[in-house]
């Protein structure tokens, strides 16, 4: 199956994501406390621990939606409540950034930017609510309960007895 080597690709590239968001902006935030740069009259020690902290927060946003990719991938179950939300966040956070890279940065970045969108989308879509491997129970030789007589599928309902 191909979910769980897209959960484990999904976790590697949010955590790598995550060091390097962080890292940046704590660069960023050294760059502007070095050379005491001001925008529009802010305070540059405000601007520059307000980078460093904007940084910590996305770099463990990232690393918080990547250990939710690796728990899928570990379990090979579908994400389900926060871990969910999670997901679902981060691919629009992908999303307006391929937007704002695609018209600041280049098509490079934009098409990194829609990659990791459409593999976030995947691991969200995969999982057909079909229970995982470590929650279900054991069955017999000849698999699910099916109804020989109807020959229909265990989801469709058994046919109703007439009465005469």
């Amino acid at each position: 199956m191909i979910r769980r080597p897209v959960a484990w690709v999904v976790a590697v590239v949010l955590f790598a994501e995550a060091f390097g968001v962080a890292m940046l902006n704590w660069i960023m935030g050294n760059l502007v406390d070095a050379q005491n740069m001001s925008l529009a009259g802010l305070d540059p020690d405000a601007m520059s621990m307000s980078s460093k902290i904007g940084g910590v927060v996305f770099g463990l946003y990232f690393a918080l939606c990547a250990l939710v990719a690796l728990l899928v991938a570990i379990r090979d179950r579908q994400p389900a409540g926060l871990g969910r939300v999670l997901l679902i966040s981060a691919a629009v956070v992908h999303g307006v950034l391929g937007a704002v890279a695609w018209a600041l940065i280049g098509w490079h970045q934009f098409l990194f930017m829609v990659v990791m969108l459409a593999l976030i989308v995947l691991v969200l879509v995969t999982y057909d609510g079909r229970r995982g491997p470590v929650a279900a129970g054991p069955q017999d030789a000849k698999g699910p309960d099916v109804p020989e007589e109807t020959g229909g599928s265990p989801l469709t309902p058994p046919a109703a007895p007439t009465t005469p």
